[in-house]
Parts: C-alpha cells; structure tokens; sequence
C-alpha cells in the first residue's frame, strides 16, 4: 500500500460546520490519507482540532500550510465566497486539492479554477458526495445495464424543513450574491444526483422563488430580509428523450426527505433517503416487467471505506476522499472533477435563465 497522502484541511473547525460534521471525522478513519494539517481563522481553535483529531500540525494562516513541504494535498471546507481565492492559491502551491461544492460563487469562477488544475496536472475533486454513495452508483449501474430499459420519464424532489429561522452564524446564506442557497446546494446536489444516474439534460424550464422572505435570526431575535430563493420546480427534456422533473424546497415544518424515480419501458427504480444522497443512506427499491417494488440489495464492489468510517454525513464524503486517494496514486477512477463542477454550474445558469425569461431554455452539454 503506497503512504499516506499528507493531508491538510482549510476550515477545520473542531466543534461546528461541514468540516467537524464530516471532512474531520472521515479523513481520521482513511487509511489512504494522514491527517497532516489543520487550519483556522484562530489559533486556539486550530490547536483544539489538532489536539482532537490527532493532526500533526496547526496553522491559523493557510498560506503557511500550502507553504510546508509536508502538505501534499489539501481540502478546502469553508463559506463558498472563500473558495475560489483559496483553491486557486492551493493549485498555484502544487497541491492536490479537494474543495466543497459549490465550486465558486459563479460559473467563471469555476470555469478557471478548472482550467488551473488541468494546467497544473494536479487531481482536483469537488464535493459532490452523491456521485461516491453506493446506492447511486449500483442505481447508474442497473439504468446503463439495461434494468429500466428505454427511460420514459423520471422525478425527484427534495423537501427540507426548517426555513423559517436560524441562528445568527448561518443567516449569511440568506444573500444570493454569496453563492449558497437552496438553489446551489440542495438543488445542486440533489439535481446532480439526478443527472450522474439518470442522463444530463437538454432542455429545461424552471421556477426560482423566494417563498419566504424574511427568517428569524434565533439568538439575537431579529427579523432579517432574505434574497436567497428556497423553493426550486424544474421540468424538462433529458438527452435520451425521458421527460423530468424536480421539486427541491426548504419548507416550514416536517420535510418529507428524498425520492427519485425513474420509470423504463421494462422497469422502474426508486430511490428514497430521510435527506439528500449527498448526506444519507438511500434505499434503493426496484420493479422489472412487475407493479411490486422490491429492496434491492447494494453490491459490496461499491463500497470502498473501512468499517469504521462513521455513517450519515462522513460516509459518502470518506466514500469521495478514498477516490481522491486513488487519483493521487495514479489510479483513474471515476471521481466529480473541476470540470464535473462546472457543467453543473452551467446547469443552474440555464435554470436561472429560463426563470429570468418564463420559457424553456436549451442546456449545454459536454
């Protein structure tokens, strides 16, 4: 087995965020990875997740960690306003590097940071855990192996409780200019999910809005206006001729969860999950020349992490970071790339323009 990579984590906050919720526990249980380096805005907090999470190394000042020679990759896990400046400073740096979605605030940001990283030669993954959950890997598989047969039509909806309010440090997502919003993320994720298994589209036309426009801010019991939308409805055309839809919302009360349903000349599958495919377990039942929906069992050839990788959100992401791993030792596996992140970028740009002009909109495919 070659060493471990030495990893270093932009955004290691030891106690909230993405990172304490799913990058620091998954890269502790893979054995591909060292966890060489933690970074924060603080010191103390830096320390803490070192001392925590058995790092080697921390740093309150990232250019310093792209600066060690001990650092041979990195994963940016911080707000998106900050991640094109700071994955572009880790390419310019040679280091590997592994950043959340989205990719940056917009398009043309991603678009160079791609173009960087194919000019560096260096393995650049985006956080688009769906595309490493088992279940969606083994439903690719059965759609492309003839499963469903001709796909007929296909639909997926995401509903998310909880919009009304929120603490003070997470309101600043309620500002669409900063990238992330139902639209990006939810939608983002959910709708990727939907194309890696079910074929990009061709066609799409979509409502975009703001159902509700001002949320509570819980800890210092303010009211604060929101531009962000939360509730997404798209339909469309894919590539293959199926017909689609979506619904992706973040509701008041009481989110029914996932589903994903695709329907075929010769059978269906049906995907559904408490959350996202990026977060969760998903339950995959399916029916061939039948009206009887059935479990269907996840072949073991899909999962790559150890038995000890925590379940729920570290999972799909040590799912991700194991193939990362393998890019970085000269395998070619089938991993989201920069470019991967900027096809769905394009994605959301034609979503938000046939918004803008009320009718359908052609989507650019690769």
């Amino acid at each position: 087995m070659p060493d471990p990579i030495r990893l270093g984590i932009i955004g290691a906050s030891p106690t909230v965020g993405w990172a304490h919720r799913s990058h620091l526990p998954a890269i502790v249980a893979s054995p591909e990875f060292e966890l060489t380096g933690v970074c924060t805005t603080r010191k103390e907090t830096a320390e803490e997740a070192k001392r925590i999470y058995g790092a080697k190394m921390a740093f309150d000042d990232y250019h310093e960690m792209l600066a060690h020679p001990d650092i041979d990759a990195v994963a940016v896990v911080l707000r998106v306003p900050t991640h094109y400046q700071i994955t572009k400073d880790a390419l310019n740096a040679g280091k590997h590097v592994f950043t959340e979605w989205p990719l940056g605030k917009d398009t043309s940001e991603a678009k160079e940071l791609a173009d960087l990283a194919r000019a560096k030669g260096l393995k650049a993954v985006v956080g688009l855990q769906a595309r490493a959950n088992p279940a969606m890997i083994h439903m690719k598989e059965m759609v492309e192996g003839g499963y469903v047969g001709e796909i007929i039509s296909c639909n997926m909806k995401l509903m998310r409780g909880g919009v009304l309010e929120r603490v003070s440090g997470r309101t600043w997502q309620r500002d669409i200019s900063l990238g992330a919003n139902t639209l990006t993320i939810a939608t983002g994720h959910s709708i990727d999910a939907m194309r890696f298994v079910a074929g990009d589209f061709s066609q799409v036309s979509s409502v975009i809005t703001t159902q509700v426009e001002q949320w509570y801010e819980s800890d210092t019991q303010k009211m604060v206006d929101v531009t962000s939308p939360d509730n997404i409805v798209i339909s469309g055309v894919l590539a293959n001729g199926a017909v689609a839809s979506a619904h992706v919302g973040s509701i008041p009360w009481a989110g029914a969860g996932y589903i994903m349903e695709i329907y075929g000349r010769t059978g269906t599958l049906v995907a559904t999950s408490e959350d996202s495919p990026q977060l969760g377990d998903v339950r995959l039942q399916g029916a061939q020349n039948s009206d009887t929906l059935e479990d269907i069992e996840i072949p073991a050839r899909h999962t790559n992490v150890l038995e000890g990788m925590p379940h729920a959100e570290p999972f799909n992401v040590g799912q991700l970071y194991y193939l990362f791993g393998q890019g970085i030792n000269g395998s070619s596996p089938a991993y989201p790339d920069f470019d991967t992140a900027v096809e769905l970028h394009e994605f959301i740009d034609a979503m938000r323009k046939s918004a803008q002009d009320g009718q359908a909109t052609t989507v650019k495919t690769a």
